[in-house]
Formats: C-alpha cells, sequence, structure tokens
C-alpha cells in the first residue's frame, strides 16, 4: 500500500511517497519517492507515483534471470502490470472487484471449455453461473463442466490452491466432478489429438510429476510467468490424467500468477490452433514460441479485464 511519509531532514520538513514490496526472495523492502512542492492534505501528482513505480520495477527487475525473451524490458512491462493490478485492487471495493473476478470466470470458463470442444455459447455460461442450474436442451456434462471450473477459479482468486501434487490432484477432481472420467492420475495410456508427441505412461506419471513439481519449487530465480510457461509446457506433455488436462494446466498458470501476485491470463478459442503449435514446439524443445504466446495472452487479459479501471483510480 502507498502512504505518505513526513520527515525532518536539517531542520526542513520533507514529505515522501512510500511502498513496501515483497520482493521474490520473501524479504520486504520499502521503497520511497520524495515529493517535491508537496502540500499537506492533497494527492502526490501522477510524476511521483511514477517515479516511485519505476523504482520499484528497477529493483525487482534485476532479480530475474535474463533470457532472449524473458530479457529486461519485457520484465519490466510485466512488473508494471503487477504494479497496476494492486493498484486495481487496492481502490476497490469488495463488490466491484468481485464484479470483477465474476466476468473474468464466465470469459475464462467458456473460452477454456470451448478450447476442449464444449459447446455452450458465453451467454450460456453467464446464464448457469447466475442461475446455477442446468439449460433445457444442453449437454448436462458441459454444464458440469461450467460449475466445476467456477468452484475452482473461485479457489484460486481466494488463494486455496497452490502447485504440489495434492492440490493439483484436488483441481482435477473438482473439474471432473459429475463427468464419468476417472479422478486422478490416469490408469491407462492416453494420446494427444493432434500432435504426434508421446505422452508419459501411466506407470512413469507419479515420478515425472513429482521432477515436474520439484522444478517448479527451486527455479525461484526466473520470472513467475516464465516459470508458469515451461510449468506448462512440461505438464501438457506429460498428460498426467485421463481427461482434463488441458483445462487443469490453463487453471495451473493462473495459480501460478496468482499466487505471486499478478494478474491472470485467459487463453481464447480463437487462439486455439495458435495455442496448440505453440504447445507442439515445445514439446520439440522450443520454449519461445510458448512464451511469447502466454505473454501475448498476460497483457491482452490485463487490458481487457483490469487495466480499463486504472483511469477511474487516478
Amino acid at each position: 500500500m502507498v502512504f505518505i511519509s513526513k520527515k525532518q531532514i536539517n531542520g526542513k520538513i520533507r514529505y515522501y511517497l512510500e511502498k513496501s514490496i515483497r520482493l521474490p526472495d520473501g524479504k520486504i523492502k520499502k521503497f520511497s519517492a520524495y515529493l517535491k512542492n508537496y502540500k499537506k492534505g492533497k494527492r502526490p501528482d501522477i510524476t511521483s507515483f511514477n517515479k516511485l513505480h519505476n523504482s520499484i520495477i528497477n529493483s525487482i527487475s534485476i532479480l530475474y534471470k535474463k533470457s532472449s525473451i524473458f530479457d529486461e524490458t519485457t520484465i519490466k512491462k510485466l512488473e508494471r502490470i503487477k504494479l497496476e493490478y494492486a493498484e486495481i485492487k487496492k481502490n476497490l471495493n469488495r463488490k466491484q472487484l468481485q464484479d470483477i473476478i465474476d466476468r473474468f470466470t464466465v470469459n475464462f470458463t467458456y473460452e477454456s471449455n470451448a478450447i476442449e470442444g464444449n459447446s455452450l455459447t458465453l451467454k450460456n455460461v453467464s446464464l448457469i453461473f447466475h442461475e446455477n442450474k442446468a439449460l433445457k436442451d444442453k449437454d448436462l456434462r458441459e454444464v458440469y463442466e461450467t460449475l466445476n471450473t467456477r468452484e475452482a477459479i473461485k479457489l484460486i482468486f481466494n488463494n486455496k490452491l497452490r502447485v504440489n501434487e495434492k492440490d493439483i490432484i484436488r483441481l482435477h477432481k473438482i473439474l471432473m466432478e459429475n463427468s464419468g472420467v476417472l479422478k486422478g492420475y490416469k490408469k491407462f495410456p492416453n494420446f494427444i489429438l493432434g500432435r504426434n508427441t508421446p505422452t508419459v505412461p501411466p506407470e512413469k506419471v507419479k515420478h515425472e510429476m513429482d521432477k515436474l513439481i520439484e522444478w517448479y519449487a527451486t527455479n525461484n530465480d526466473m520470472h513467475p510467468l516464465q516459470k508458469a510457461v515451461v510449468f506448462h509446457g512440461k505438464f501438457e506433455k506429460i498428460h498426467p490424467f485421463e481427461d482434463g488436462n488441458g483445462r487443469v494446466g490453463r487453471l495451473l498458470i493462473d495459480i501460478i500468477l496468482l499466487n505471486n501476485s499478478y494478474p491472470p491470463l485467459i487463453i481464447r478459442k480463437t487462439d486455439r490452433l495458435s495455442y496448440f503449435s505453440a504447445l507442439e514446439s515445445f514439446d520439440c524443445g522450443h520454449e519461445d514460441r510458448l512464451s511469447r504466446f502466454l505473454i501475448d495472452k498476460y497483457k491482452n487479459t490485463f487490458k481487457n479485464f483490469f487495466q480499463i479501471y486504472m483511469k477511474y483510480i487516478k
């Protein structure tokens, strides 16, 4: 939270705009910006806020390992979005914030399920959410997929799920409720339609998932969005469940982002072919395409669902 502090230096009263930030290593650091010509009781000008935010962004960006895609410029842009997201949440009341989350949830649910072939329209999904019941002439399984996804996203926004085996299996069980699909790790081999990548056989799933979760827990020098990219690519290649791997995997991206105080992202059904192509490139050892794809979805989702509110809280 940003606040104004008063200090007496060499007999003169000076005002500073200050904000405490938890760094990626868990430590708390206070940042400040001198408020020149500040009058008590007045809101500081936007230049002061920008100066403070630039100081925070510059300090945090140097902590992350750089790559050809996640370079210094890109990381600074991602961090600015994170700060704006925090400002939006801080300045909205509970009802206003919940309305935004509800809108996001409806759209995420529609898009993610549609990627997997769910035929419900965006309007259908909205009606199911608001009326909490099945629609006439609609496949009951598709309705359950919708309600289950809403339940999962609610837990994610409430910070109730982590990247560990217990919560990943719990997430899958929530999404597969009333679907007739085996819950938990697969018992028989499965395949990824449209891709030539072999998935991990059932007897090796737990081992590979343990390795992936350990990788996630130990690579703390990577930017959280880059970790989400790699984790998602590896998870989809393992394909640990009988069904629902794509839906679980896309929610895990947002678990990683929200757990690290970044805004979530949506992959739209219109991007389905580009998304699958990026995953196929990842399977072949080329991470950059999936990185660019998810960076783009991160920026677009923030712009379409959150950034619009920035001008109202200045």
